[in-house]
């Protein structure tokens, strides 16, 4: 019985990451290649996020530069003017990314991603940076999102 239960978890935790599509976004300043990125949930376009929640963000990438180093920067774009968004920890290299990061290295950068109760209800685009040793962007996204009460 225990092991019956064990494959239906499996099973469910697979079907759940098979269901997961990859978000559109537009790329600026990238030097990384082959760019993917998941944000748990979100189904449609603008994702929708809910004050309150936590969304996981997963970005997987082929760096095209050396770096020792990686910070996150996380920017709310309102009417043209960015807005920093505070996430849990913007150290890449402990964000699934293992240090240091090689050229031609394939990364997944996981974090997650908290939706505050202050946050007004507002669409808006979001602009996430991965930054190296020289504060140089290895990948940079933008998606438009709308948050929600």
């Amino acid at each position: 019985m225990a092991v019956l239960c064990r494959l239906l978890v499996t099973l469910l935790s697979l079907g759940a990451l098979c269901g997961a599509e990859p978000v559109k976004f537009l790329e600026c300043e990238s030097t990384a290649e082959q760019i993917i990125v998941d944000i748990t949930p979100c189904p449609l376009q603008p994702c929708q996020l809910r004050k309150g929640q936590m969304y996981n963000v997963n970005v997987t990438f082929t760096s095209t530069t050396s770096s020792s180093t990686s910070k996150a920067d996380v920017h709310g774009i309102l009417s043209g003017i960015p807005v920093p968004f505070h996430i849990p920890n913007s150290d890449g290299c402990k964000s699934g990314i293992k240090c240091p990061i090689q050229k031609n290295g394939r990364y997944s950068y996981v974090t997650s991603l908290p939706v505050k109760d202050i946050y007004p209800t507002v669409k808006l685009e979001v602009k996430w940076e991965l930054k190296d040793d020289d504060n140089k962007d290895i990948f940079c996204w933008k998606i438009p999102i709308q948050i929600t009460d």
